[in-house]
């Protein structure tokens, strides 16, 4: 048995999981499709109503059920259709479920032990072989149903396409309210469908660009209070903590940290330039990496730590550029039409994502780490803040329609072809995407 514990956030109770495989398991692949034309095709998959404990297996089946048709990769059958509720401990009548036209079956059980925790239960099968390929056991406190679902989910995405999950993760953002000339801007939090937002400042501060630490539950983000000179804070979702980071003269913006968490790489303004900077949490002491006339910003950190991207005008136009992490080899990497800013090196450390602005609007792109292979991802009015889901699969961002309305957010995979919108409960910009929850605790 494998025990896990992940946070909750501050003033939450600790999310206890206990994990066991549901044996057996085989080892047979299914395929996706692509159509006439080469069009993708969802894989047609059955998520049943979970069995036990009145209705609470049919919410856990229904978030499952929502996740994986969000992802744009599975097209989950309509309930009208499903030709049983199979019991947990019976096989399925595979060809049943065939002629209903599944070529995944996803069953499970949610229960109650004698002290009270939650029991869920799930098996994912073949339905053209009958065969599980998966199947696990999760016991946890009741008040995180909806968390069960999502790592639920995670284990069913993970096994079929064969990438890593992203449903257990979070979303902080800027929440916009008010009329647009008199914004009202607060950090908030919420589950990556939309789901239990919090608060995470009370809006008498200027908030802009948070961005999650790839190892813990840190937010580093840039706050100005009226009448004060931008300051790069950073506050812990376990307890609550927050900090100033430094004490510079001049204005501090797009805070990153480190793929290990320990440093902040930073953009300093000095007089009509800025350059970027890296700060060690621990010792405090600070690092210039660049040294232009010119603005120099958005730094990003690679997967392994040993390089940057960042944003500068030095050559005239916005363009992207790299570094190794110590400022040597500074060299320009877009060439593309148009100016580009906001890179954003995917976890995976295949991609750069960037928001690029052309006669018609801002598009949202990826290139290859030295400049090539560029695709343009979505388009529109306005686009910005590109940020990458844990498992380097999809994109995060806001896009503003214009005239008096405000920022949604938007999720597009790196196909270009799945793109969803993510629900907040007003305006929204500035998003933030945490690694898997259970990862990021492991490594504290």
């Amino acid at each position: 048995m494998i025990t896990r514990t992940v946070s909750r956030l501050a003033v939450v109770l600790t999310f206890v999981l206990s994990i066991v495989a549901v044996a057996p398991v085989a080892h047979a692949e299914l395929s996706f499709r692509v159509g006439p034309g080469g069009q993708f095709q969802p894989m047609p998959i059955a998520v049943a109503d979970f069995a036990g404990e009145g209705d609470l297996g049919q919410r856990v089946s229904g978030i499952i059920s929502s996740n994986l048709q969000r992802s744009g990769y599975f097209a989950p059958l309509d309930r009208s259709r499903f030709p049983e509720r199979p019991a947990f401990d019976v096989a399925p009548r595979f060809e049943a479920w065939k002629l209903a036209g599944a070529q995944a079956l996803v069953t499970g059980r949610v229960t109650r032990d004698p002290s009270g925790r939650l029991k869920a239960e799930f098996r994912l099968w073949d339905v053209d072989t009958g065969q599980q390929l998966t199947g696990q056991q999760y016991m946890t406190d009741p008040n995180f149903w909806r968390r069960v679902g999502h790592i639920i989910s995670d284990s069913v995405y993970s096994k079929l396409t064969g990438f890593g999950g992203f449903f257990d993760t979070r979303i902080v953002f800027v929440d916009e309210s008010g009329p647009k000339e008199n914004r009202r801007k607060r950090l908030a939090i919420m589950d990556q469908d939309g789901a239990n937002v919090r608060f995470l400042t009370q809006g008498d501060s200027l908030v802009v660009t948070p961005r999650y630490s790839p190892a813990s539950q840190d937010i580093t983000y840039m706050s100005q209070v009226e009448g004060q000179q931008p300051r790069v804070q950073v506050i812990n979702l376990e307890t609550g903590s927050r900090q100033v980071v430094g004490n510079f003269p001049d204005m501090t913006s797009s805070p990153r940290f480190s793929p290990d968490g320990q440093r902040i790489v930073m953009s300093l303004q000095q007089g009509g330039n800025a350059n970027i900077f890296m700060m060690d949490l621990n010792s405090r002491a600070t690092t210039r990496l660049t040294s232009t006339a010119a603005i120099d910003t958005s730094p990003s950190y690679s997967p392994d730590g040993s390089q940057i991207v960042f944003e500068s005008d030095r050559g005239g136009t916005q363009q992207v550029y790299a570094m190794a992490a110590d400022g040597s080899n500074q060299r320009r990497i877009s060439f593309g039409d148009g100016s580009y800013s906001q890179p954003a090196w995917s976890p995976r450390g295949d991609y750069i994502a960037f928001t690029k602005r052309r006669a018609g609007g801002f598009a949202i792109g990826i290139m290859k780490p030295d400049g090539s292979g560029e695709r343009i991802l979505t388009e529109g009015f306005h686009n910005e803040s590109p940020t990458w889901a844990p498992n380097g699969q999809y994109i995060l961002f806001f896009r503003d329609p214009g005239g008096q309305a405000g920022g949604k957010l938007y999720m597009v995979d790196i196909t270009g072809r799945v793109e969803q919108p993510v629900p907040t409960p007003s305006y929204a910009s500035d998003p933030t995407w945490s690694p898997l929850l259970s990862e990021s605790r492991a490594q504290n």
